[in-house]
């Protein structure tokens, strides 16, 4: 507990400063972007290490190439700038790692589907969702793209300290307990009480312009993909024999351990803002 304490006393400093430092200074749109970088990278990382423990063969290469440039087309805000240029990367993906990995699989072809399987959820998985966050830093003004993400991060982190505060002192009947035998149904109802509570502070505080009757809901459907996402990587995990993802973050096992409840919401964000404030 106090080592995980440490670890985000570390953290969420850093990640506040990347969320407001454009309001003061436009370049610091970047500090964001190098982080998300970071993140996505370890993240992709971790995700092939547990395939790896598995043998399903995916070519991490492959992976990491295509997610730099699907990076790279998020930080021009290609899904609203240039959907068309979305989906050719899309595309050229799919092509070339058919491709590659037909020679790659040529002495052996009974792991190939699997091996491109992987590649490719790899990619969609944690390169694609979690760049929906870096298009909402910078496909929006830095006042909007702030208030946005100190929005969504509020909103994420108040249901994980819901959720735990109230599963440690009330839970009693299991969530999900072949996936995730330490969730609660009572932990789940603190998770999104807590994060309908911070949706509230943020519209009261910093975000006048996403009123109560959107912020609330909205807020209550993010944290809900962040559940379910935090079950499909520990789904993952136990398919791989894993209890974290990796041990880089003390107290928070791996970079995609924290991602989890991140990237589901990612593009549920962005688009709303979209739709709300075009």
């Amino acid at each position: 507990m106090k080592t995980r304490i440490v670890t985000a006393a570390v953290a969420l400093p850093v990640i506040i400063a990347s969320i407001i430092l454009p309001l003061w200074w436009q370049p610091g749109v970047w500090l964001f972007v190098g982080i998300a970088a970071v993140a996505l990278s370890a993240g992709l990382f971790e995700f092939y290490s547990l395939t790896k423990q598995l043998q399903l063969k995916a070519d991490a290469g492959m992976g990491y190439i295509w997610s730099a440039a699907l990076f790279v087309g998020f930080v021009l805000d290609a899904p609203s700038r240039s959907p068309d240029l979305l989906f050719l990367t899309l595309a050229a993906f799919l092509i070339c790692l058919l491709i590659t990995q037909t020679f790659r699989f040529a002495k052996d072809f009974s792991k190939m589907l699997t091996g491109i399987g992987v590649t490719l959820l790899g990619v969609f998985y944690v390169a694609y969702l979690g760049g929906f966050l870096v298009a909402t830093r910078m496909g929006f003004d830095p006042g909007l793209s702030t208030r946005l993400l100190g929005y969504f991060f509020t909103v994420i982190f108040s249901s994980d300290i819901g959720a735990y505060f109230a599963g440690r002192a009330l839970g009693k009947h299991k969530l999900a307990p072949a996936i995730s035998p330490g969730k609660t149904v009572e932990g789940l109802i603190g998770g999104l009480l807590f994060a309908a509570g911070g949706a509230a502070i943020v519209t009261a505080t910093f975000f006048k312009e996403l009123p109560f009757q959107w912020a609330i809901p909205l807020a209550l459907v993010l944290a809900t993909v962040g559940v379910l996402g935090d079950l499909a990587e520990s789904a993952m995990k136990r398919g791989a024999g894993a209890k974290d993802a990796a041990s880089i973050l003390p107290g928070h096992g791996g970079f995609l351990d924290r991602l989890d409840s991140l990237l589901f919401g990612a593009p549920i964000l962005y688009y709303f803002a979209r739709f709300y404030f075009s």
